[in-house]
């Protein structure tokens, strides 16, 4: 009877304003994951343009030592790292950056000052030829002489270029971690080196 029907069109109604209420949820839910996919976007390109900003100013500021090829300078997952080859910071079997090496400093200390919310992680890295002579007195393996070279730049860094001691860490790798093989003098000498890297902080 008519009962019946106007129960039946009741529960018609009441599932037709469920069913819109639903899709007006998921319209929301869809905008807010869309506002939200176009936030990491924006993340994502500023972080990107910050770290060619951060490669650019360093690129011009040792301009005349990557044309040498005492410096490289990479980008690699967000993470920017700066080489440099031993020679250009130390004498030989020395741990005492050199003044030439202090100048090189200085002017990525610039840089890393503009760049606050990265961690400067520095690694020292040696080539395969063990520690000999009077040297050992000093420096026991590789170990210690790639600990000690990553140190003094820390401090250089800390000391002359006012560069947050809270932000710097400083490793040595020694021989372990080639970026060439150690079967010739010019392979030897890319691995000697230093690597500042800009890492995200914890």
């Amino acid at each position: 009877g008519k009962a019946q029907l106007d129960g039946e069109l009741a529960g018609l109604k009441r599932s037709w304003e469920e069913l819109q209420a639903s899709l007006a949820a998921l319209k929301q839910a869809k905008a807010l994951l869309e506002d939200e996919k176009a936030a990491l976007q924006k993340q994502k390109d500023d972080e990107l343009a910050a770290v060619t900003a951060n490669y650019e100013g360093l690129a011009a500021g040792l301009k005349a030592e990557i044309s040498a090829g005492a410096v490289t300078i990479s980008s690699l997952k967000g993470k920017l790292t700066v080489n440099l080859v031993d020679r250009i910071l130390f004498d030989s079997g020395s741990a005492e950056v050199k003044p030439a090496g202090r100048k090189v400093l200085a002017s990525i200390g610039a840089v890393l000052n503009q760049v606050e919310d990265k961690d400067i992680r520095i690694e020292g890295h040696t080539d395969n030829v063990p520690i000999s002579g009077d040297l050992r007195s000093r420096y026991a393996s590789n170990w210690e002489l790639s600990t000690a070279r990553a140190t003094s730049v820390a401090r250089y860094l800390q000391d002359h270029a006012a560069v947050d001691p809270l932000r710097l860490v400083a490793a040595g790798l020694g021989q372990w971690r080639p970026v060439a093989p150690n079967d010739k003098p010019e392979n030897k000498a890319l691995n000697r080196r230093i690597e500042i890297i800009l890492v995200p902080r914890d």
